[in-house]
């Protein structure tokens, strides 16, 4: 996959004046993965490219306290984009942005620089390339406050029962035209439940790819009237919202993940990367799902891998190596089915390279492959296979990311402090609550 040319800082301000853009948007997360904002006018775009725009971080989530709160947004030219959900008279355009300290090097809480990080990782292994390429599923209900569905309609349906085809349809064309590649929309298991698949890309245009792709979903429901949401369980007894990650490692035009000898066409980096992410899941799984509710997703049962195991096969594995056709050696790849599409993406991504890339330093040997259904094996049987488990909890999930060397070195330490801090809060915020699942269960007979 060939690399697009990339803009210069001329080249975006000669389009701008072109297309008659009157505001840009400056975009950059939070440590959460939430996205932020701030406009400027088109007219500020030569200042922005030469210096940053400076902005108080100080209210953003996991970004310094106030006594050293001055940040610069770098606006990053490769990533500008007309929004198509804006009015194309005076239209708004878009620029992910690099977070810098005052003194201009890369502020340590920026999710950005996490990635870029990662991926530097990679090229001095000789990867020229970390391809990576989600399956975000999402839901649309009636309102932000209820979870009634729009339809009934279940896995591929394409019938009066998915609701949401017109709304997919526009969402993909607002995509592409943001310069966002898809390959498949349908509708998934879950009533309303829907996805969209991004065509693989560089894992950090992806990361931004992402972000772009939540905030387009959400707007053009909103225009339709009803609400989008990526919470990974919102329906209780229903499939919940995964994003199963596709991930492969290039060097040059070379697929390194691909070796004809071997029976599963996996070369030893391939194997090594897919055992690093593997034995390194459990530690890592607060990053790449982040959220209490996450933990609802990942349950036996559902379709959500909860095992740590690979297979070729087998969908109830956390990793799964899809089979190799002849021919198309460069789709060979992992896809790693833990992931939500409610985590940070830079921070996701820059975790799971770093796995891969531990397994390859190392040597990690690949174990055989699990062909079997995993959920239908005694909790015995598991133990003397030596499968392990995800985390039941955030709770404990994020006691292991707090021992976790591995995260300390991805995330670095500021934003690992900050992160730890912020995700024990929230286990703490939820753990106190009395739910009306307690009060039902329990309040008549106690």
């Amino acid at each position: 996959m060939s690399t697009p040319p990339s803009r210069t800082a001329e080249d975006v301000m000669a389009l701008a004046a072109e297309q008659g853009i009157r505001f840009v948007r400056l975009w950059f997360t939070d440590i959460l993965g939430q996205l932020k904002a701030f406009s400027i006018g088109a007219t500020e775009l030569a200042d922005a490219f030469e210096g940053g725009m400076g902005f108080d971080g100080s209210s953003i989530t996991g970004f310094n306290p106030i006594e050293e709160s001055d940040m610069i947004a770098m606006p990053d030219p490769a990533t500008y984009a007309v929004l198509p959900w804006r009015p194309a008279e005076q239209g708004v355009a878009r620029l992910f942005c690099d977070i810098r300290t005052p003194e201009g090097t890369p502020y340590e809480g920026d999710p950005r620089y996490v990635l870029r990080r990662a991926l530097e990782r990679a090229r001095a292994m000789g990867f020229d390339h970390y391809y990576v390429g989600p399956e975000p599923e999402f839901f649309y209900f009636k309102d932000a406050t209820s979870t009634d569905t729009l339809d009934e309609g279940g896995y591929f349906d394409l019938t009066t029962l998915d609701a949401g085809s017109d709304l997919r349809r526009e969402t993909v064309l607002a995509l592409e035209q943001l310069g966002i590649s898809t390959e498949y929309s349908h509708h998934e298991v879950g009533p309303s439940q829907h996805e969209i698949d991004m065509r693989y890309a560089d894992a950090l245009k992806m990361a931004d790819d992402c972000m772009t792709y939540r905030i387009t979903v959400r707007e053009y429901a909103m225009k339709y009237g009803c609400h989008a949401t990526f919470m990974p369980k919102p329906l209780f007894g229903r499939n919940g919202s995964g994003m199963h990650t596709h991930q492969s490692l290039f060097r040059g035009e070379h697929n390194a993940f691909f070796d004809a000898d071997d029976p599963y066409y996996l070369s030893d980096v391939g194997r090594a990367f897919i055992a690093g992410q593997l034995r390194h899941a459990r530690e890592i799984s607060s990053i790449f799902a982040q959220w209490v509710n996450s933990y609802k997703r990942l349950v036996p049962g559902y379709e959500a891998p909860v095992y740590v195991a690979w297979s070729r096969r087998n969908r109830s594995a956390l990793a799964r190596v899809p089979m190799y056709h002849p021919g198309k050696e460069s789709a060979t790849r992992m896809e790693l089915r833990c992931p939500d599409p409610a985590c940070n993406p830079y921070l996701t991504f820059a975790v799971l390279l770093q796995a891969g890339l531990e397994g390859i330093e190392h040597g990690y040997e690949l174990p055989e492959p699990m062909e079997k259904n995993l959920y239908h094996l005694s909790p015995d049987e598991r133990r003397r296979l030596g499968i392990e488990q995800l985390p039941e909890t955030l709770g404990e999930a994020i006691e292991l990311t707090a021992q976790s060397e591995l995260a300390l070195r991805t995330l670095g330490e500021h934003m690992f402090n900050r992160y730890i801090e912020i995700k024990r809060q929230e286990w703490d915020d939820y753990r106190v609550q009395v739910t009306p699942w307690e009060l039902e269960r329990y309040l008549s007979v106690l």
